[in-house]
């Protein structure tokens, strides 16, 4: 059987190529949609399990810092590196005093939950990351970013941030290219209609959260991360040197807490600082009610005062105060960022649940379900249409549909497959799988139809 058109071999290709990426690929975007939802709708349910220790009703003046995370060194019992303070500035909450405990994973911290005002001891729990999310919502995050298997597992996320938005072009592409001219009524059209509906409607999601996703990813993030320091997209950072140049950017910025690392260990420090430091970072314009004060890495080296209100508006404003004489050595605010990197922050936010409040959770809630929903009715779709047997004509493979382009459609789409492979790893070997597979199933058949053909 040959293809009679190009539009007809653009189509063919589109359409297998669409099927491998949902045969294959499918599975793996379903499950990072399902737990992403689970994480996005459990914040509330979090903050009610850890009641005890998020708030207290103690009236009075909150006590010094000093005081507070006094009784936190006292209440940790052995020695650990102090690593940073969220004081609770609001009525009713607690202070996180968060110290690096060598037995917790990387951008995990021990904290001990101060009631600012009484000084009770309200909870010890580990904390992750820069939302500070307690364990069960550590738990969904470490399921929907790697299966809870570490870095071989953070491939799983990767693959599905890296096809989700080819797939969602795809199909989009695939419907102009195969549309009826006319509107046929009959079981399977309708169901096509609802599959293409929910494609249009979840398209921006599916581009937004292949794009975020791939910033967070181990092979891609890194390209990405070249990409955006020529580009000079990345977030500013505070200089925290006391003496001599500024230290590199952190192209991790808007993400950091995820795949974070250690500090070096501290000296023994003043406990006071913390409230002077807090005084002159408060001077300096940090208004925020949520924030982070880091103490120094070392003797050289500054105290830093981070807003940490990833909300609307965005409060991510920071400052480096100098321990001795308490002078602001440097400072970056969100309202002269860069516009990617605000583009960055607020995706990385957005993607996060975290930017709009509620508005943003159902938001995420609902493509979430969605999504699960499309890709459960591209199955159904399939399972309706699917051969009776396997079929060997070699119309029906990737690599016949690709030889059947014009000369200039299959340089175009090598020349972009090559790119996109050397951009993003785990989808180029996925692409020479899904090629391999497509091979080896055609092969075999045709085999199978010659061998009978001899009888």
């Amino acid at each position: 059987m040959t293809v009679s058109t190009p539009r007809a071999a653009w189509g063919n290709l589109l359409r297998r190529l669409h099927f491998y990426i949902g045969l294959f690929v499918g599975p793996f975007i379903f499950f990072a949609a399902l737990t992403g939802t689970l994480y996005v709708a459990t914040p509330q349910l979090e903050s009610m399990l850890y009641k005890h220790a998020l708030f207290s009703d103690s009236p009075g003046e909150a006590q010094p810092l000093a005081e507070q995370i006094a009784v936190a060194e006292k209440a940790i019992g052995e020695e650990l590196r102090l690593q940073a303070v969220r004081p609770g500035l609001i009525g009713g909450e607690t202070t996180r005093v968060m110290f690096a405990d060598p037995m917790l994973g990387p951008s995990e911290n021990r904290a001990i939950f101060i009631d600012p005002v009484s000084l009770e001891v309200r909870g010890d729990i580990t904390v992750y990351g820069t939302s500070g999310i307690l364990p069960l919502r550590q738990k969904i995050d470490y399921l929907h970013s790697s299966l809870m298997l570490g870095d071989v597992g953070r491939l799983y996320s990767e693959l599905a941030a890296s096809w989700m938005w080819i797939a969602a072009l795809g199909g989009i592409a695939l419907w102009f290219y195969t549309r009826p001219k006319r509107r046929i009524n009959n079981r399977f059209q309708n169901r096509r209609r609802v599959h293409v509906a929910l494609g249009w409607g979840l398209l921006g999601g599916m581009l937004l959260f292949s794009a975020t996703g791939l910033t967070w990813s181990q092979w891609a993030g890194g390209n990405v991360d070249k990409l955006r320091t020529q580009m000079n997209w990345l977030t500013p950072q505070v200089n925290t040197q006391l003496h001599g140049p500024a230290a590199d950017v952190d192209p991790h910025a808007e993400h950091r807490g995820h795949h974070g690392g250690m500090m070096m260990p501290e000296m023994a420090m003043d406990l006071t600082l913390f409230d002077n430091v807090l005084h002159a970072a408060r001077n300096a314009g940090i208004d925020a009610n949520k924030l982070e004060i880091r103490p120094a890495k070392s003797s050289d080296k500054a105290w830093t005062v981070t807003e940490i209100d990833r909300g609307w508006p965005t409060q991510v404003d920071a400052v480096a105060v100098d321990p001795h004489s308490m002078q602001i050595l440097d400072q970056t605010r969100f309202a002269d960022f860069p516009l990617m990197a605000k583009l960055t922050r607020w995706g990385v936010d957005f993607h996060m649940g975290i930017l709009f409040g509620l508005v943003n959770q159902l938001v995420l809630i609902v493509f979430g379900a969605g999504l699960c929903v499309l890709i459960a009715w591209g199955y159904r779709m399939w399972w309706m249409r699917r051969p009776a047997q396997a079929a060997g004509n070699p119309v029906l493979t990737l690599c016949q549909c690709w030889l059947a382009l014009p000369a200039s459609g299959r340089g175009v789409t090598l020349f972009i497959s090559v790119m996109l492979g050397m951009m993003m790893p785990v989808m180029g070997f996925s692409l020479a799988f899904f090629v391999l597979i497509d091979w080896l199933r055609w092969r075999a058949q045709s085999i199978l139809s010659l061998s009978e053909s001899t009888k």
